[in-house]
C-alpha cells in the first residue's frame, strides 16, 4: 500500500511538472505593445494565432533576423525590462495576438534565420532579463504578420 501511495505521489509531481513547462503555471510570457494589439509568446503552443520556427540554414529561411551589436544599429530593441513591465504591456491591450515558437516549420509559416551577420530583413537588439533573441525575433515577425519587409535590407 505504502508504494501504491509514493507511485502515485510520484505521478502528480510528474504532472505537475509537465504543466508548468507547458506554460499553464509560469509567470507571464514576453509580450510587446504594437499600436493597440499585444504580441505575446505562447504558453500553449496549440492555441497560438501564428507559429514560427528558426533554422541554422539561410536558404530555408523566409525571414531573415540579424542581432544588432547596439540599439542605434537595430530596427527594434528590448532593453533591460523590469518584472512587472512584461504583464502590464499585454494587459492594457485591447486585443493580443499569440506567437508560438515550434520546433518545425509549419505549412505557411514563416521560418527565422538568426544570425549575428547580414543580410538582413529585420535587425534586433536584445539586453533583458526577461526576453531572449529567439523571443524578439518571433515576436517582431508576428508583428510583421509572419512575412518580411518589402524592402528587404541588403549588406
Amino acid at each position: 500500500m505504502l508504494r501504491f501511495k509514493v507511485l502515485a505521489a510520484a505521478v502528480v509531481f510528474v504532472g505537475l511538472v509537465v504543466f508548468a513547462r507547458a506554460g499553464l503555471i509560469s509567470g507571464p510570457h514576453p509580450c510587446i505593445l504594437v499600436g493597440t494589439t499585444a504580441l505575446q509568446i505562447a504558453g500553449l503552443p496549440w492555441g497560438a494565432e501564428l507559429h514560427v520556427s528558426f533554422t541554422d540554414d539561410p536558404a530555408m529561411a523566409t525571414v531573415r533576423v540579424q542581432i544588432a551589436d547596439n540599439s542605434d544599429a537595430a530596427d527594434f530593441s528590448v532593453i533591460d525590462d523590469i518584472d512587472t513591465a512584461v504583464g502590464a504591456a499585454c494587459e492594457g491591450s485591447s486585443g493580443t495576438r499569440t506567437i508560438a515558437i515550434s520546433s518545425t516549420p509549419l505549412n505557411d509559416s514563416p521560418v527565422i534565420y538568426l544570425s549575428a551577420d547580414g543580410p538582413a530583413d529585420y535587425r534586433i537588439f536584445v539586453n533583458s532579463k526577461t526576453f531572449t533573441a529567439r523571443d524578439t525575433a518571433a515576436l517582431i515577425v508576428g508583428a510583421a504578420g509572419g512575412h518580411r519587409r518589402l524592402l528587404a535590407a541588403t549588406l
